[in-house]
């Protein structure tokens, strides 16, 4: 098939959709079709929110975000150190590495001694790869010491990943990964410690356990943590809250709309030896547009 009878079926294809929506004016004005729609996509968002527990990313995200009292009390307890006090807390920070991958930081936390937390939420396991966990930890150091500063400058750092299931597989609630000196058994003590907690261990009976239950709750009502479950509550009860997750989850359709057009973009200019602008063109991408899709191909 040559690339003009390609570039023919999607002109098709853009026709039958226009033909659709000409279909749906018939009955109703291009301003009730657009309401329509708009209730329908607030509807599933309402649905949608009424299942979302902290463990999904997204959700934690919003309720962490500055809450310097749920980070505290999060650390508390993985770490066992009653005393933390958080100076600064964000979600969803971006650390770039000029030479290679970028990370995006679940939570990102700083307690007033000076020590840094990285706490990230996976559901999947190959999400909390073990290798992922030691690329954090070396971004984490990357982007802590500032030139001319000394090594001994860096500070005592914590990647914790909180996994829906055991994927270390040992059973245990909690795995704390240490370097140590093989030849002695001794620590190594130079500052890094990487963390696992096994989501998948509820045990009521320690207050690890009831964290990760927790984690799991999609009502308020049944959560142990009074810090936590305000949070939950708020996004999910509270006009302004669910606002707000409402207008998240626009956000995160309207990106993942812009990675579909992105890729077929790609893949029409690879398939067929077009320009970005005849793809678009094929595409029926408004010209409005164009800049940010030229932008992301060319500088990625």
């Amino acid at each position: 098939m040559t690339e003009q009878e390609i570039l023919n079926q999607i002109e098709e294809l853009n026709m039958k959709l226009e033909e659709v929506r000409k279909n749906k004016a018939s009955v109703y004005s291009d301003e009730e079709v657009d309401l329509a729609e708009k209730e329908r996509l607030h509807q599933e968002d309402l649905q949608r929110l009424r299942g979302l527990r902290l463990i999904d990313d997204d959700f934690m995200n919003a309720c962490f975000d500055g809450y310097i009292e749920g980070a505290e009390l999060l650390l508390r307890i993985i770490l066992d150190k009653p005393d933390i006090r958080v100076k600064s807390v964000t979600t969803q920070r971006q650390m770039k590495n000029l030479l290679g991958r970028d990370i995006c930081l679940d939570i990102d936390a700083d307690d007033d001694s000076g020590k840094k937390y990285n706490i990230e939420v996976q559901r999947s396991d190959k999400g909390a790869d073990r290798k992922r966990a030691r690329y954090h930890s070396s971004i984490l150091d990357a982007h802590l010491l500032k030139s001319g500063e000394d090594y001994s400058d860096l500070p005592e750092t914590f990647v914790i990943f909180i996994t829906e299931n055991d994927v270390i597989g040992e059973g245990l609630p909690l795995y704390t990964i240490e370097r140590k000196i093989t030849n002695t058994g001794k620590s190594f003590d130079d500052g890094e410690h990487i963390i696992y907690v096994n989501g998948a261990d509820k045990n009521a009976s320690t207050e690890l356990g009831r964290l990760m239950h927790d984690f799991f709750c999609t009502d308020a009502d049944d959560m142990n943590f009074r810090e936590l479950a305000e949070k939950v509550r708020f996004y999910k009860e509270d006009e302004k809250g669910v606002a707000e997750m409402c207008k998240v989850m626009e956000d995160m359709r309207n990106e993942e709309a812009k990675k579909i057009r992105l890729e077929a973009i790609k893949s029409i200019m690879e398939s067929f030896g077009v320009t970005i602008e005849k793809a678009m063109e094929s595409l029926k991408i408004p010209n409005a547009e164009w800049a940010f899709y030229v932008d992301k191909i060319q500088n990625n």
